[in-house]
């Protein structure tokens, strides 16, 4: 089972930091990371950066197209305004299949804010206690969405870049 994890650091450099780390614990397979991408929001900017983590991701690999649609929703759509409520709605409605809720959007939209940065994580097999041991000591917030084997699949067909 894969799962969507999403931490919250207290600076606009953290989830990069956080990324090398993880993919130094990837090479000694303790993490699988399956897809990653962060979003670093620097104090002053009106608006964050998205980055995918291609370079650590593996074959079956999300595009562009699910982080572009994610980050939108969360980041940028709110500019365009009352005319693409009903636009915005089908969108989230859609991510819901995939274990992505209208919760889990509001949390993460309140949540990741200007100072701040995000590193989305899908990963597959973790060796829970030898990451948290790499991570003693660092300070970030976890929002969390398990995805079940199921959604998964269905998040690979319909978003990585295999046709």
């Amino acid at each position: 089972m894969a799962t969507l994890t999403v931490w919250k650091f207290d600076t606009a450099e953290g989830a990069k930091q956080a990324l090398a780390k993880l993919a130094e614990l990837q090479k000694q397979r303790l993490i699988e990371i399956k897809d990653a991408a962060t979003v670093s929001w620097p104090a002053g900017k009106k608006k964050p950066k998205t980055k995918q983590a291609v370079d650590l991701a593996g074959a079956g690999a999300l595009d562009g197209a699910f982080w572009g649609l994610l980050f939108g929703i969360l980041f940028f759509v709110p500019i365009l305004g009352v005319v693409a409520g009903a636009a915005v709605g089908a969108l989230t409605g859609s991510l819901s299949d995939y274990g992505i809720n209208d919760d889990f959007i509001k949390d993460v939209k309140s949540k990741v804010t200007e100072g701040t940065s995000a590193l989305f994580l899908l990963t597959g097999n973790v060796t829970l206690d030898k990451v948290q041991e790499a991570f003693e000591g660092e300070t970030a917030e976890l929002i969390q969405s398990n995805l079940t084997n199921e959604q998964e699949e269905q998040l690979q067909a319909n978003f990585s870049g295999e046709s």
